[in-house]
């Protein structure tokens, strides 16, 4: 009853010299919390004042800083993502989703049933047998450590999209018996070779002889090189058939096969039912166990970025609180009067909580439309500042990645949102707090 006679108090009050139009719209509007009400109309007040002007001022400043910081947030994150699943593409053109291999470096006992029993899990769409072995490769006095990698180029197709496209016909050339290599491209440029050229490859356990142990060469033809746009796999990578492989590391076949995945997000769920379904003693280990430090080095930085970056929003929001405290003060006059035709202690408090609210939450939209519009164009937006300023951001003969990706995730928007909105409203709880405490005989002594 009383929250009405004071809604009703201040529609006529506004009413005054209106028109009917004018009427009946504030007659619509008494249906409305006049809490809300008036917290909007504090929030969009004019600059009749210097002191009004100012206060509007703080708060525009509030509001705008809010907004830029939900829009770096969002900006940075989304980067962070493509940056992340541009790196994580270029790495699964190399490696496969699942491998399994045989325990102890062998070969598989059974390579026929092994792929049989991979092949008829449901989530599995191409699997292809391979070795994995280390060993030396050497061209004139030059040495390299490298990742030697047997596999069947019939086959291989089905597990990496480095065997498709243009690059399949390089790994076509791979014949057994012929000893052909393929080399990663900057593998080929450290040790000056190119096609047609003869490398020799140096196994690790040698033979054992008369004058002690001698380690075994092979001179091996490069076939072709590859380029995966990932410089760890593109500086140490060499493919050869898997049937030259296991003469030269003295193996009855292949130790392992690689599985593709449906969906790659389920490859460690993948791998741990196969644990339990495939025959023998078999180890298995998917993409991102074997790459599990790179990943949570990347989660890391999300991490810390996330919060360094969450700290300009709480910044911003709370310069709600100087913002409501001076609009308290300011409006000292009119909580007195609310207060002498019946609005309650909770009524003042939720008004000021809508003030600041509404600030919080035209300041985080900003944000959020800011920050996606950016996001979603920076391929158009980067090239263009580039053109602008005459600068390249990411010179192509520095970085692995020439063009700036960006990745928006609701997985990071929605947080980003509620944490900003929570902080604001966080923040006008003690000046609302402050205004349901204001005496009305105090704040009228002087007007």
């Amino acid at each position: 009853m009383v929250n009405n006679k004071v809604h009703a108090a201040i529609v006529l009050h506004g009413s005054t010299g209106m028109t009917q139009s004018g009427k009946v719209r504030l007659l619509i509007l008494m249906r409305v919390p006049y809490e809300l009400l008036i917290g909007w109309r504090y929030t969009r007040a004019g600059r009749s004042t210097r002191r009004n002007g100012f206060i509007s001022f703080i708060s525009g400043v509030s509001m705008l800083g809010i907004a830029l910081g939900v829009a770096a947030l969002i900006i940075v994150l989304s980067v962070m993502n493509g940056f992340q699943k541009e790196v994580r593409d270029r790495m699964l053109g190399v490696v496969s989703h699942v491998e399994v291999y045989a325990a102890g470096g062998q070969a598989l006992p059974d390579l026929a049933l092994t792929l049989q029993q991979a092949r008829s899990h449901p989530q599995v769409v191409g699997a292809a047998p391979f070795i994995a072995a280390q060993a030396l490769l050497a061209r004139g006095e030059d040495m390299k450590g490298v990742m030697v990698r047997g596999i069947d180029p019939a086959l291989e197709h089905e597990v990496t999209d480095l065997a498709g496209g243009a690059q399949a016909a390089v790994l076509e050339r791979l014949v057994p018996g012929e000893f052909g290599v393929v080399l990663g491209s900057e593998l080929a440029r450290a040790l000056g070779v190119r096609t047609g050229d003869r490398v020799t490859l140096v196994a690790p356990s040698g033979q054992v002889t008369p004058a002690g142990v001698v380690p075994r060469l092979k001179q091996m033809t490069v076939v072709g090189t590859f380029d995966s746009g990932h410089y760890e796999y593109d500086s140490a990578m060499v493919f050869a058939h898997w049937e030259d492989t296991a003469r030269i590391f003295r193996l009855e076949g292949p130790t392992g096969v690689r599985l593709k995945l449906r969906d790659l997000h389920q490859a460690r769920t993948v791998a741990d039912e196969l644990s339990r379904t495939l025959s023998g003693d078999m180890a298995i280990r998917d993409w991102t166990r074997q790459n599990r430090t790179w990943f949570a080095a990347v989660q890391v930085e999300k991490r810390m970025m996330f919060i360094i970056l969450t700290l300009i929003v709480a910044v911003a929001a709370f310069n709600l609180v100087s913002t409501l405290v001076m609009t308290v003060t300011d409006k000292r006059a009119d909580i007195a009067i609310l207060r002498t035709i019946g609005a309650s202690p909770g009524s003042i408090m939720g008004i000021f909580v809508v003030q600041g609210a509404m600030v919080g939450v035209i300041g985080t939209l900003a944000g959020l439309a800011l920050g996606l519009g950016v996001a979603f164009n920076i391929d158009v937006i980067v090239p263009a500042l580039e053109q602008l300023l005459g600068a390249s951001f990411l010179p192509k003969d520095i970085y692995l990645i020439s063009r700036m990706p960006s990745d928006p995730q609701s997985s990071d928007i929605v947080p980003i949102a509620v944490i900003s909105l929570v902080m604001a409203f966080v923040a006008t709880l003690y000046p609302s707090w402050r205004a349901s405490r204001v005496n009305p005989a105090e704040a009228l002594r002087y007007e």
